[in-house]
């Protein structure tokens, strides 16, 4: 999915206005009626919303839905991305959008710079490009989340790794400095380096492979577990910083220590260290009851690699402060549908970098298919029929609402109207 941004320059007030009203209305309607748009966007006549919404589709950034059994728009995926830029310009975060430095599993990272001319890094979520070809056979836990669900689960996983990578920039874990968060967007600090899936030679590898492993174990001993540690989310820098080589990126999927998985996440990430090492630098160092030496792992110390029976002994509780997956058995619904989609992410084989691009762009070339959900599966089966007919009801409901200037029309903290009865 490319991101365009030549255009946000001619968009007025008013196309952003009426762009707004489209998302706060797609949070509880499968197809925004054009009524709701023109309400919430406060334009001055039906004629200037509708123009706007004519211009607003040219760019793609909304989209009117095939067979729709009423006039309405949906969001698209370019249009979520411009509301986030738009409000990260006015506060000031960024200010120009540079080239693609990364397409990863379930996002994409971009170079940006700030008012001051220095460069970021912007991650923007894009949950259901590849977890959508595993969850979407089982997706009962999104059926009421309507057309931005996919929208909905990025913001959740975009709002959850600022977390993350806050709670630990502040408790001094080796992450890039996090800078801000909107919508499915991560502002962060920009890394001089590379990644280390990209690593050819290293001559104090085996100082890298101990300090990767206590990263690991330190990680463990406040409450958490990383779930995907591997070549592909540490970057090495090029200069060291703080006595560190490396940097550690990429957090929605992290685990508490007390999640029943906890131990399995933990031995995967280990063994996912110890196989890069081994294929690399043909170094696989195994215990040594003759050392005395448990500060490190691998060669010279007592342990080749960490166990987390052994090794893990909590020292903070970030997991709960972060309420991360495993922590509690009281989820909110939020938490649980987030839950449900990174479980996809955790259960991702790694792939060779070949595999890996030839994968994104089969992705890129199926994205039509994934944006046509509605249009090619749920209005085509009669399961779906009794759904729609419900939904058109509600929405006839509340345009009559809106006409008739009803003040019992109400809008939640989530922009979900709701009629008083």
């Amino acid at each position: 999915m490319k991101l365009d941004t030549s255009h946000m320059r001619y968009l007025t007030a008013d196309d952003f206005r009426v762009l707004q009203a489209v998302e706060l209305g797609s949070r509880n309607h499968e197809l925004v009626p054009t009524q709701i748009i023109h309400s919430v966007g406060g334009l001055k006549s039906p004629s200037a919303t509708n123009r706007s919404l004519g211009d607003l589709a040219k760019l793609k950034l909304v989209a009117r839905l095939r067979n729709a059994k009423y006039d309405g728009w949906r969001l698209m995926h370019t249009g979520f991305d411009y509301l986030a830029l738009k409000t990260m310009l006015n506060r000031n975060s960024l200010y120009s959008v540079g080239t693609t430095i990364g397409v990863g599993k379930e996002s994409d990272i971009y170079s940006v710079s700030d008012p001051s001319g220095t460069q970021k890094v912007l991650k923007i979520h894009r949950l259901g490009r590849t977890s959508f070809k595993t969850v979407k056979n089982n997706r009962d836990y999104l059926k009421n989340r309507n057309t931005s669900n996919w929208m909905y689960l990025s913001r959740l996983a975009a709002e959850k790794e600022y977390e993350f990578m806050n709670i630990l920039y502040n408790n001094n874990f080796i992450v890039p400095t996090p800078y801000d968060y909107l919508r499915h967007c991560v502002l962060m600090e920009w890394i001089q380096g590379y990644p280390m899936k990209h690593m050819k030679k290293y001559t104090t590898y085996k100082k890298l492979y101990s300090e990767l492993m206590k990263f690991i174990v330190k990680l463990a001993n406040h409450g958490l577990i990383h779930c995907d540690f591997n070549e592909f989310n540490i970057i090495i820098r090029n200069e060291p910083k703080n006595g560190y080589d490396f940097v550690v990126i990429d957090f929605p999927q992290c685990v508490s220590i007390e999640h029943p998985d906890a131990k399995f996440y933990f031995d995967r990430d280990v063994e996912g260290i110890r196989a890069f090492f081994e294929r690399k630098f043909n170094y696989a160092p195994g215990h040594d009851a003759t050392m005395f030496d448990t500060e490190g792992y691998g060669e010279g110390y007592k342990y080749g690699y960490p166990n987390f029976i052994r090794d893990v002994k909590r020292e903070a509780d970030l997991d709960t402060q972060v309420k991360a997956s495993g922590w509690t058995s009281n989820k909110t619904r939020e938490s649980r549908d987030l839950e449900d989609a990174v479980l996809g992410m955790r259960g991702l084989d790694l792939e060779d970098e070949d595999n890996e691009a030839s994968e994104v762009e089969e992705e890129e070339d199926d994205e039509d298919d994934a944006e046509d959900l509605y249009d090619e599966e749920e209005y085509d089966e009669e399961e779906e029929e009794e759904e729609e007919d419900d939904l058109k009801e509600d929405n006839e409901k509340i345009i009559q609402a809106i006409s008739a200037g009803d003040q019992n029309l109400k809008m939640d903290k989530l922009g979900n109207y709701i009629l008083d009865e």
